[in-house]
């Protein structure tokens, strides 16, 4: 069986879930499209825990992020396909989505960047955001917009991106040098709040 028989199988092995068990499709249909408002939130929320290491872990994961970002856009250029709703027929087609290039999936690697990042930084509920990804990646097949190597090549790209990430920039002075310089700003920038804060405190 050549390898495109494979990717079209295990594409048609998945997709097909939506026409078995159609209940599902809202729930799928939501992850695809929207988790990525989830992970934005979880991002932010960590951030503002104003501990060192999970900003760290924050940036390391950005930069995780641009890279294999860029590093998939290079990917589609040396080998393309179209959606499969584009290229099959009889396809479980569940979001509106445009005509183009859809290897690697920009969703998987998006949400691998982070979440392996996550775990690289060894976080106790790292799994939770790891199956959250997984998840993610098989609705972008369920729905109808993604082959299976397109998420396999994300996964792939945003692991060895993540990495290289975790193994290299924490260890950069000009890492911790960001970080201090964007905290200075920060405690500059919330100054007047604490201040307001600290003068109601006395008042009672």
């Amino acid at each position: 069986m050549e390898l495109s028989e494979v990717n079209i199988s295990l594409f048609r092995l998945v997709n097909d879930l939506g026409k078995d068990y159609t209940y599902l499709n809202p729930v799928f249909s939501f992850i695809a499209e929207y988790m990525v408002l989830l992970l934005a939130l979880g991002v932010l929320v960590i951030w503002f825990t104003r501990d060192k290491n999970n900003r760290l872990m924050i940036l390391s994961a950005t930069i995780t992020f641009i890279c294999a970002f860029i590093i998939g856009k290079i990917s589609g250029q040396f080998h393309s396909n179209y959606q499969p709703f584009v290229e099959l027929s009889d396809v479980n087609k569940l979001i509106d989505k445009e005509k183009d290039n859809s290897f690697p999936s920009d969703h998987t690697i998006l949400f691998f960047s982070y979440c392996i990042s996550f775990w690289l930084f060894k976080r106790g509920w790292s799994i939770l955001w790891i199956m959250l990804a997984i998840l993610v990646g098989i609705s972008r097949i369920w729905v109808g917009v993604h082959y299976p190597f397109d998420v396999i090549a994300g996964i792939l790209i945003s692991f060895a991106t993540a990495t290289f990430v975790y193994f290299t920039v924490p260890k950069l002075s000009v890492t911790r040098k960001m970080l201090m310089i964007y905290e200075k700003c920060e405690d500059i920038l919330f100054q007047p709040f604490k201040k307001s804060k600290g003068n109601k405190t006395k008042n009672y």
